[in-house]
């Protein structure tokens, strides 16, 4: 039965917590940008190289300043964003998940087909109590990923698909 209609949203959002996450990625993101771009202007603004258009020579402080105006705005929406579409789900045999932020993913995983389940932790997802769920298969696509799960969640999850895949493995042998 093939359905027409739109996708259901998964029914589990990830943790609150995640937007920190994100947020502080975000922020060192942004440190090295505008350092970079500092740099950058610093090194262009006194080296009196021909190459280099003057007025940019002379006005070199406009590089961190666009680095500022272009990327704060995207970097400081999109862990909002990212909280509001990540969402996951286990229903029946199926994990279901979407993520995504300029674009989205929907990964439907059989649990018949899970190989292994890995939970793992950041230095920053340990320090806000967070994890990633890794889901491998066999298949060309690899693993899937939930990203925002509070670490209890992430190891009470992980225990119930290995059970369910060894429990599946075992009915069909």
């Amino acid at each position: 039965m093939t359905s027409t209609g739109p996708l259901r949203d998964p029914a589990n959002r990830v943790s609150p917590k995640a937007v920190r996450l994100w947020l502080l990625e975000s922020l060192v993101a942004f440190v090295f940008l505008l350092g970079g771009s500092l740099l950058v202007a610093r090194w262009v603004g006194g080296s009196g190289w021909s190459w280099v258009p003057g007025w940019f020579a002379d006005n070199s402080w406009l590089l961190p300043a666009a680095v500022v105006l272009l990327t704060a705005p995207f970097l400081v929406a999109e862990p909002f964003v990212r909280y509001a579409v990540h969402r996951w789900e286990l229903s029946g045999d199926v994990v279901y998940a979407r993520s995504g932020f300029l674009t989205r993913e929907w990964v439907f995983v059989p649990v018949s087909r899970i190989q292994t389940v890995d939970k793992g932790q950041g230095w920053m997802e340990r320090l806000l109590g967070l994890a990633t769920l890794e889901i491998r298969t066999a298949s060309h696509a690899g693993s899937s990923t939930i990203k925002g799960l509070d670490y209890a969640v992430a190891a009470g999850l992980a225990e119930q698909l290995a059970h369910r895949a060894e429990a599946l493995r075992d009915d069909a042998t």
